[in-house]
């Protein structure tokens, strides 16, 4: 029996599991990911503490399954993306990895925008989490870093690279950086800074190998030297193959660390706020967000409900969505770590609204999990405005799928039906589908897609309650423009101030 070896670099944890043709897990590691210094807008990871974690994940496998370890013919990794890993001459990482949620570059994205002007296209995209916004930081704040800067990779690719000795990434996952190789105008973003596309690793695409898995790795790596490891992409795009939804005239909803929203389309155009990404022949609009199910993670732990260390969010709140409900609804903002789409404000900060004494735990669980699909709601309403066209569906899949609260709920508050797939872990069969896809399995990602997806529920809005979630919505809307300016004026304040410790109090 063949299998491919499928990894998802995941926000909270490092998922690895071979595969076989027929899209069946016959085995599988899930290892917690590493944990990132968040401090003061910045977020960090050590890069090798990846690399260790691909190794730890490959010798549970090969323990636990090592005739199918012995029998793996690809290697396929998908990961975060929005994380940037610089590397020197002699590929070493530099310093830690800025990740997805690093917002320190803010004031430099604006410094860089005004720069540019609104000639270049890609100026207007350019905000905190921008990968040139951030090296634009590092140029004013770590100078000798900046200079010492060779490539620039993003997590899988850093993988890749240690797995092959080959540097290379998909024009998914460097869409970004692609788009500042650009000069329109006269105008060239990688110049600005003193830069070229040197600092660009190869582009290849998802199905494309970047080379053999060499021989020298730590065991068990050593066993797969010569396998070929092909490119892939990040998470999403490989979540939304394991969901079946990479097609035109879907919507996906990934719901992991964070959540996902878009539409798959044969049209680029373009909508407020929401990115617009060519993958591969079909174009993604919509994009990440900063909170999901971390968010309800942050709830259980406020409330003091995280002891059980479940490894499913969408299972550990199943207690508190049981209780009684209050007649009178709340509104939950998500935004504890700011907001990428569709505002890309680091400032936004969330807030529980229409509090009251009677109001307990379940009332607090059901509005985080609203509050969320509110914001999928915004991202949904403005692709489909885009598009001219509403969605037949909403694909779901990640850690909050296996909850049909939740699942209901996005249903109600979007108005379309949700379909769960199957795959409990759709980023790892969307690698699989990756990797077989590459060794000529299947002739297309939508030929594999077509034989190895299958969904397991559908969930369709009920018109009462979507009326009254539209109620509701309108005024989550309100509260959103209301408190924005509240937030700014808040983290101003932090930022005067600096970091609180033991012997400093707020005023």
């Amino acid at each position: 029996m063949s299998v491919v070896l499928a990894c998802d670099l995941g926000g909270t944890s490092f998922r690895a599991a071979l595969i076989d043709a027929h899209g069946v897990t016959l085995a599988e590691s899930t290892i917690p990911g590493p944990a990132s210094t968040d401090r003061m807008g910045g977020s960090e990871i050590d890069p090798i503490a990846w690399w260790d974690r691909l190794v730890e994940a490959c010798i549970r496998l090969a323990d636990t399954a090592p005739d199918l370890f012995a029998a793996i013919q690809a290697v396929a990794i998908c990961g975060v993306t929005r994380t940037q890993i610089f590397l020197d001459r002699e590929g070493r990482p530099l310093r830690a990895a800025m990740t997805w949620k690093d917002a320190r570059s803010d004031a430099a994205a604006t410094r860089l925008r005004e720069r540019l002007s609104e000639n270049h296209p890609e100026s207007a995209r350019i905000n905190a989490f921008h990968p040139l916004a951030r090296l634009a930081w590092l140029r004013e704040e770590e100078h000798e870093t900046f200079r010492s800067i060779a490539s620039v990779l993003e997590p899988k690719d850093y993988l890749n690279f240690r797995l092959t000795g080959r540097q290379a990434s998909d024009p998914v996952s460097l869409a970004r950086l692609l788009a500042c190789t650009d000069i329109v105008a006269g105008i060239d973003p990688l110049g600005a800074l003193g830069l070229s596309a040197a600092i660009l690793p190869s582009v290849l695409e998802p199905c494309e190998a970047v080379g053999p898995a060499v021989s020298g790795l730590p065991a068990p790596l050593d066993r797969i030297a010569g396998v070929p490891v092909f490119c892939s992409s990040n998470d999403t795009w490989a979540a939304v193959a394991g969901l079946g939804a990479l097609r035109p005239g879907y919507a996906y909803n990934i719901s992991g660390t964070t959540e996902v929203l878009g539409v798959i389309s044969e049209s680029a155009v373009e909508a407020e706020g929401l990115l617009t990404v060519d993958w591969r022949g079909l174009y993604q609009i919509g994009g990440p967000s900063q909170n999901g199910a971390d968010t309800v993670s942050w709830l259980l732990a406020l409330l003091g409900r995280d002891d059980n260390h479940a490894t499913n969010i969408g299972d550990s709140i199943d207690a508190l969505l049981a209780g009684p409900r209050h007649a009178q609804p709340l509104l939950f903002l998500p935004y504890l770590q700011g907001e990428r789409v569709p505002y890309w404000n680091p400032a936004l900060r969330g807030a529980f609204i229409g509090l009251n004494r009677q109001h307990g735990a379940t009332d607090l669980a059901f509005a985080v999990l609203e509050g969320v699909a509110f914001l999928n709601r915004i991202v949904l309403e403005r692709a489909e405005a885009a598009l001219g066209e509403p969605v037949a569906e909403i694909r779901f899949g990640g850690g909050a799928a296996a909850n049909p609260v939740w699942s209901q709920i996005k249903a109600d508050i979007c108005g379309r039906p949700v379909i769960v797939g199957a795959a409990k872990e759709p980023g790892l069969l969307g690698a699989a589908i990756i990797g077989w896809t590459g060794l000529g399995r299947f002739g297309s990602l939508a030929e594999a897609q077509e034989s190895l997806v299958t969904t397991a529920a559908r969930f369709e809005p009920d018109p009462a309650r979507h009326a009254a979630y539209g109620e509701l919505f309108a005024l989550f809307r309100r509260s959103e423009a209301a408190l924005a300016p509240i937030s700014a004026e808040l983290v101003a304040l932090s930022l005067r101030s600096g970091p609180a410790d033991d012997n400093k109090k707020a005023p």
